[in-house]
């Protein structure tokens, strides 16, 4: 008799063996369904205005000099789940405002976990005036992606 006959046990395995990796196949390669996109949360900067032309020694505790703005947009940083670019704006040598231009936000999950995670990083550069933040839990690859773009735009800015 064959082994693989119709009632015989090892057939039932073999069978059940497969359609379990055929299902699991199919359940990972499996991806969510893309709802519209939201308005992003993040403010747009308010100060991207030229920077002055003016080169002086920096004045702290002075009166304010009329110093201008500099925005700097950082490398876009390819993640796991999608591009994480930065664009930081520098006045008097402080970083004023941080701006998450492109992140991942193509299904429900992505746009979940940005709308906590993305104003917690934006918080923690404000208070440390450096790319040496903390990663968020539950969005490790966004933070990762921010903190290497945002080290970029500071490269950029002289800071």
């Amino acid at each position: 008799m064959h082994p693989l006959r119709r009632t015989s046990p090892l057939r039932r395995i073999v069978l059940a063996s497969a359609a379990t990796v055929t299902g699991t196949v199919m359940l990972l390669s499996l991806k969510p369904h893309t709802a519209p996109s939201l308005a992003a949360g993040a403010p747009a900067p308010s100060g991207s205005g030229a920077a002055s032309a003016s080169s002086g020694s920096d004045g702290s505790n002075g009166s304010r000099a009329s110093t201008g703005a500099k925005a700097v947009t950082g490398n876009s940083v390819q993640t796991r789940w999608g591009p994480v670019q930065v664009r930081v704006t520098v006045t008097s040598g402080r970083i004023t405002d941080v701006t998450a231009v492109d992140y991942p936000r193509d299904n429900p999950r992505d746009q979940e976990i940005n709308s906590y995670a993305l104003p917690q990083l934006r918080r923690e550069v404000l208070a440390t005036q450096s790319a040496d933040i903390d990663t968020v839990s539950g969005a490790s690859y966004t933070s990762e992606g921010y903190r290497q773009s945002l080290q970029s735009a500071l490269d950029s800015a002289g800071l």
